[in-house]
């Protein structure tokens, strides 16, 4: 799976995206991005209790991807199946995970640790592409994303319809329970 993830960060989510489990692999992959010298992969995988989506982080040193770490949860029901904006509560874009992996853990003093964000998104059926600062990034048929930044400061996304017209935006500097996009 490893040379899944890094083939990924690499060549980016196929176009289309898969839409179901590869047998080989064992899981599906939902989200790529990356910003800079950061890069973030979301999956869904098969685990023993049921589905499960997660999201491993890596950091470029020297021209190599170096896997960071990474955590999910497990999967709504229904894990690929694209909502409506009214099926998300009137939001275009939803947070149901984030995550925080130190890049420099080498370093021999506690202080000065860097991070790498990243945050899982659900995008309604009227969302076409996201813009993250000066990225954009097409949605998948599943309507799952992923971000990843690597500044103190985290990006806001905003959630672009067919025209490019800002159908909603999302802070995601904001607490979890916060994390709902402007209709």
């Amino acid at each position: 799976m490893y040379d899944e993830l890094l083939r990924l960060l690499r060549d980016g989510m196929p176009e289309p995206a898969p839409a179901e489990f590869d047998d080989e692999t064992g899981f599906l992959p939902l989200g790529v991005d990356v910003d800079g010298d950061v890069g973030v992969v979301t999956f869904l995988c098969r685990e023993p209790l049921g589905l499960f989506i997660a999201g491993t982080t890596f950091h470029r040193r020297n021209g190599e991807w170096m896997e960071l770490g990474g955590g999910g949860g497990s999967a709504p029901d229904r894990p690929l199946a694209r909502r409506t904006a009214s099926e998300l509560g009137g939001h275009h874009l939803l947070t149901y995970g984030t995550g925080k992996t130190v890049r420099n853990a080498d370093r021999l003093l506690p202080w000065g640790a860097k991070w790498v964000s990243q945050a899982r998104l659900q995008v309604s059926t009227e969302v076409a592409r996201l813009r993250v600062g000066n990225r954009f990034m097409s949605v998948p048929a599943h309507g799952h994303a992923v971000v990843v930044w690597g500044a103190r400061r985290a990006p806001v996304v905003e959630a672009l319809a067919e025209d490019g017209s800002v159908l909603g935006s999302l802070d995601l500097g904001q607490p979890l329970g916060a994390l709902r996009s402007t209709a």
